[in-house]
């Protein structure tokens, strides 16, 4: 792809599609070079590209193709040997690189965060090295927390080894969101966490996103997660030479080359279950309580709704505890103690929403939007509906597409036929 087609197709925009403002900035890179000796093979070979504002792009391809060197020379983790890249059009290299640094959001896997500190001072590390106030780091430290899922009455104080993995990576984004940066660095952030908790850090990847339009690049092996994850997904082949760079949509409807079919394997077709996200599918509302509510009552009500258990939300409306409705009845005051709940979140694929259900005891998961708020309740029949019908549309769609091939062919064949037969009959004297 051209330097120019890049830059029309990544053009910064102050607002969203929605009409939502965008915080990121355009990054692009114009003709970068990274050799790490003198007159030796590149890692990244004239790359171009543009990284549109407030939107999330993937790095993808095979090890040693250049996609975290590419990441690194962002933030000049890697000097660049030839070329430009511009943050917001301004040149990284017109920054100190550690004035740069401290304006670029950076997460790496497993969080990286400092043992001897606390979740807050994790947090508060680049708003102190910027000199926010004590008052404004600690309030922006709960901020974030609360941003990500995590209360801040309960963490704040807490070590690094009494979070488990999961929360470590949490802290770890809260860390490079703390200064507000337009643009945030991921190289590999949820590889180190179980296939579960993997999904449940993407959905939350996903919806802090919507909420704060920042500008995203992530590298990833996992194609699975750049199409579930990416506004744009780059395939990088060996040399960081770009292989495709696009939606993926586009990428899956249309691989630009063999390598690129290779690399999101045969079954692209199934892959697009990853483009349907649950917010297309209608959701149930089921009766609710909140915590401190009478459990006489909401068992009632939950009985009445056709229910076989009460479902408890905390005072910001997440989602707390399932009760059967027998606990229930027999509580005063509902708690937060019950049942784990399944949850997922309202941009989750539909194939996460399965895979959810299948491992669920309630035939059904909850959604949550914005700050984790309940939003409603995603039953096993709407998405086994829902992939039926998408499959049936696919299915005609590819009958339609083989029946005009078809008829194509015909009438190319029986032209032929026809100038053939008009040749013979011309050249045959009479």
């Amino acid at each position: 792809m051209s330097t120019s087609t890049n830059h029309q197709a990544g053009a910064a925009a102050a607002r969203s599609g929605d009409g939502r403002s965008v915080s990121g900035a355009e990054i692009v890179f114009d003709g970068v070079t990274k050799r790490y000796t003198a007159g030796g093979a590149p890692a990244v070979d004239n790359l171009s590209l543009t990284v549109p504002a407030g939107q999330i792009v993937m790095f993808v391809g095979p090890s040693g193709c250049g996609k975290t060197t590419s990441l690194k020379m962002i933030n000049r983790l890697h000097e660049p040997t030839e070329g430009t890249i511009t943050i917001d059009g301004e040149d990284i290299r017109s920054k100190n690189a550690t004035e740069l640094r401290r304006s670029v959001g950076y997460v790496i896997q497993g969080g990286s965060l400092f043992p001897h500190m606390s979740v807050k001072d994790n947090i508060g590390l680049v708003p102190g090295l910027l000199k926010w106030d004590k008052q404004k780091i600690s309030e922006r430290a709960d901020e974030l927390l609360d941003l990500v899922g995590l209360d801040p009455s309960r963490y704040r104080d807490r070590y690094p080894r009494e979070l488990s993995g999961g929360q470590q990576q949490r802290v770890g984004v809260a860390r490079g969101l703390a200064a507000d940066p337009p643009v945030l660095l991921m190289d590999e952030p949820f590889g180190a966490v179980d296939p579960i908790t993997r999904q449940r850090l993407q959905d939350e990847l996903m919806s802090i996103q919507e909420e704060l339009q920042k500008t995203i690049v992530c590298v990833t092996h996992d194609i699975d997660e750049a199409i579930k994850l990416g506004d744009r997904i780059l395939i990088l082949q060996e040399g960081a030479h770009v292989a495709q760079y696009d939606t993926p949509e586009s990428i899956l409807a249309a691989p630009a080359n063999s390598f690129v079919e290779d690399f999101i394997g045969a079954d692209s077709s199934l892959k697009q279950l990853s483009l349907m996200r649950v917010s297309d599918l209608d959701l149930a509302s089921p009766v609710v309580a909140t915590v401190g509510d009478n459990g006489g009552d909401a068992a009632r009500a939950a009985r009445a709704a056709g229910q076989d258990g009460v479902i408890v939300l905390d005072r910001q409306r997440r989602p707390a505890a399932w009760v059967n409705l027998r606990e229930a009845e027999q509580t005063a005051s509902l708690g937060e103690t019950g049942r784990d709940v399944d949850v997922i979140d309202h941009r989750a694929t539909v194939n996460d929403a399965l895979d959810s259900m299948l491992a669920s005891s309630h035939g059904g998961v909850l959604v949550t939007g914005r700050r984790d708020e309940f939003v409603g309740l995603l039953q096993f029949d709407t998405v086994t509906e829902h992939i039926r019908s998408v499959t049936a549309e696919a299915r005609r769609a590819n009958h339609d597409e083989y029946a005009i091939t078809t008829a194509e062919d015909d009438l190319v064949e029986t032209s032929v036929s026809d100038d053939s037969g008009d040749s013979g009959d011309g050249g045959d004297p009479q």
